[in-house]
């Protein structure tokens, strides 16, 4: 598999979405820049269109099959964002959707997946092998896949979130975003260093996984794609992957990223802090960036410009007062 995602690639993809994706604010607190002795800037892809980031990465690719005209419709496998962003972006294209989704995913996700015109074909997520389910749709259909990361197109579509925040922020020292299976760490570095360079002064890129699923961390340690053994045990549900797209992890490596964990006690507060603090609802992969922040896990950020991708919202009312029960106030 190619990997050949360049910053032409992202520039192309944010022309594609122009008018269609929503230009997301930056926020600033000074509460989190004081706890964390940094001057923080949160992107907040938690108030993109179906709540998170992934729409821009899906019309880019569901765009692209469009205009090719040889597939009748798309196929996606997700645990809920993706799937969200395939079918709105399927729907906007006027072509069908058959999205893979755990019969356990949030309530909410399903909901809004069938509400975007989306057929769901559910599996359960210890015992079922959601690809495997996909690839005999797209062999029965003829429609074409749109993965979750491990795409060109969908790579530079998430891309185009960090190319708006530097276009807003100037001179960021370090950018972190959430991982799951990679694809907008990818896309955000190769973003960053295009725009602001791969010298001895680049900014740094630093990825957030959930402690139970560090299947990426111990990729970039040991130089090679680590696949965990089961599906991992975490609150934040749109990170749990076994392991990294290939595309993504060549991505990461080129670009010396690095990845740190947190753990759920730690999203569940960082929940509460945005929530308090800055007033906006964020579900717990998109908390991670914050979350690792307040925890101390992102070493020598002090005095630094850090850029934080707040990745999505997409949590419902009964859960999101569940999680914040867990935690004391901010």
């Amino acid at each position: 598999m190619s990997t050949d995602v360049s910053l032409a690639d992202v520039e192309r993809a944010a022309a594609v979405l122009l008018g269609v994706a929503h230009r997301t604010p930056v926020v600033t607190s000074s509460t989190l820049d004081q706890r964390v002795g940094a001057s923080v800037f949160l992107k907040c892809e938690n108030l993109q269109r179906m709540g998170a980031f992934k729409f821009r990465g899906a019309y880019n690719a569901v765009s692209a099959v469009a205009l090719d005209g040889r597939s009748p419709g798309v196929v996606a496998f997700s645990s809920g964002n993706h799937a969200q962003a395939v079918a709105l972006a399927a729907r906007l294209h006027g072509l069908p959707s058959i999205i893979v989704m755990p019969s356990q995913a949030p309530t909410a996700k399903l909901a809004a997946t069938r509400g975007y015109g989306a057929e769901v074909v559910t599996y359960d997520l210890s015992t079922g092998d959601r690809e495997a389910i996909a690839a005999d749709v797209v062999a029965r259909t003829g429609y074409a896949l749109v993965a979750p990361f491990d795409d060109p197109a969908v790579i530079a579509g998430q891309g185009t979130a960090a190319l708006e925040m530097l276009d807003e922020v100037a001179s960021l020292d370090v950018v972190v975003a959430p991982v799951g299976g990679g694809g907008l760490l990818a896309g955000t570095a190769v973003a960053v260093r295009g725009r602001l360079g791969d010298g001895l002064g680049r900014a740094r890129l630093v990825g957030v996984e959930p402690e139970a699923g560090d299947d990426g961390r111990q990729s970039l340690v040991a130089g090679r794609r680590i696949v965990l053994d089961s599906v991992p045990e975490t609150i934040a549900d749109g990170q749990q992957t076994k392991a990294l797209g290939h595309l993504p992890f060549a991505i990461m490596r080129r670009a010396g990223a690095e990845i740190v964990t947190v753990d759920d006690d730690q999203i569940v507060r960082a929940m509460v802090f945005l929530f308090e603090r800055t007033k906006l609802v964020v579900e717990p992969s998109g908390a991670t960036g914050v979350a690792a922040l307040l925890a101390g896990r992102i070493p020598d950020v002090a005095g630094r410009r850090v850029g934080v991708i707040v990745s999505g919202g997409n949590v419902d009312a009964d859960r999101f007062r569940a999680l914040i029960g867990r935690a004391g106030g901010a």
